[in-house]
Formats: C-alpha cells, structure tokens, sequence
C-alpha cells in the first residue's frame, strides 16, 4: 500500500488513469455500455494491460466505486469545515452535484443505481455503501441545523428530511430539461430553502 510520503509507481499511474477514463465513461453512458476495449482505446493500451490492474469489470467497478466513495467522504469533511451554517453545507452539497453535470455526466453511483439488477453484487454494495453514507451525513447535519422539528413539511425526522433531499439530489439529475446544471442547481436550492427554516 502507497504510503502518503511516497510516490506514486507507473502502475499506480496506469490504474488511476483507468478508472479516470472509466468513471467518465460510466457517467456518461453506464456501466453496462463501457467495455475494456472502449477504456483501452482511449488510453492506448491494450485490453490485456487493463485486465492486469483489473482482471474483471467487477474488479474495476468495486475499485471504482470505492474511490468514489472515499472521494465524497473527503468533500463532504471540507463542506463540515468550511461552512458552520446548515444552509451553506446543502448549498456546497448541491453544488458538488451541479458541477458533475457541467462536466458533461451524472452522479456515478446514480447511473449505477440505475443498473443495480445486472451490477455484480460487490459493485451493488459499494453503491449502496455510497447512498448510506449520503444519508447518514445528510442527517447527521440536518439534526444538528435545525431548531425546531426536521424543517420540511411531512418529515418528522432529520432522517426524513434526509431521504428527501437526496433522492431529489440524484432524481433531479434525470429529470431536469436538457441536464441544464442552472436549473438543476435553482430546483434544489429551492428545497434547501424550504429545509432550513
């Protein structure tokens, strides 16, 4: 395992660069569209290289999603320290989301919801690892940010109010008018609104 002080080996190199191309492509067409000869075309290698970091696609989505995770697990620590005010950190929560859609893809774990029935079961847990510790968080702050009640009509917890908020977090993404991040951005900071009162 790569130590913080040390630097990364032309094979650490090789597999980020993998999963680079592979989270892009995932967000943009799902997991089931994306082969290893489409990653392998882009990053000019051959599909016997990438079944050396990832022997299955099972490997490289367990490997994908758990970066992923981590990588949200950091944003959502910056957003606790950045912003003390319940109402910011939903803002920068939202925009975290905002700007995967400026970038052209939707949230990963979004599109891999989508294909949970044929997504091997370790990529299956990993993405429910992922929308659990959404939760978790969201009602976490949402608990500690509101004085009276969970702050949304027909919610009577933070938990509630949690559900809430990321299903229309990753809903709106889908649905919004032609992925517009403007408008999907406007939509959700109007529920964030209504949530901190």
């Amino acid at each position: 395992m790569q130590t913080p002080s040390s630097a990364p080996t032309e094979s650490d190199t090789t597999a980020n660069q993998i999963l680079d191309v592979a989270e892009a492509h995932i967000q943009r067409r799902g997991y089931n569209a994306v082969s290893y000869g489409d990653l392998a075309d882009e990053l000019d290698l051959t599909t016997a290289a990438i079944h050396y970091h990832f022997p299955s696609k099972a490997d490289l989505g367990q490997a994908l999603v758990r970066r992923y995770r981590q990588g949200s697990l950091q944003k959502r620590a910056a957003f606790d320290e950045q912003h003390a005010a319940l109402r910011e950190r939903l803002l920068a929560y939202v925009d975290l989301f905002s700007g995967i859609m400026e970038d052209g893809g939707l949230c990963l774990c979004g599109i891999l919801a989508a294909d949970a029935e044929t997504l091997p079961n370790e990529v299956r847990q990993e993405v429910q690892q992922f929308f659990a510790e959404q939760e978790d968080w969201l009602t976490t702050i949402i608990g500690a940010g509101t004085t009276s009640g969970a702050g949304l009509q027909g919610c009577t917890s933070p938990r509630d109010v949690a559900r809430v908020l990321l299903a229309a977090v990753e809903g709106a993404m889908l649905t919004t008018p032609h992925r517009d991040p403007e408008t999907y951005a406007d939509t959700l900071r109007r529920l964030v609104d209504s949530i901190v009162t």
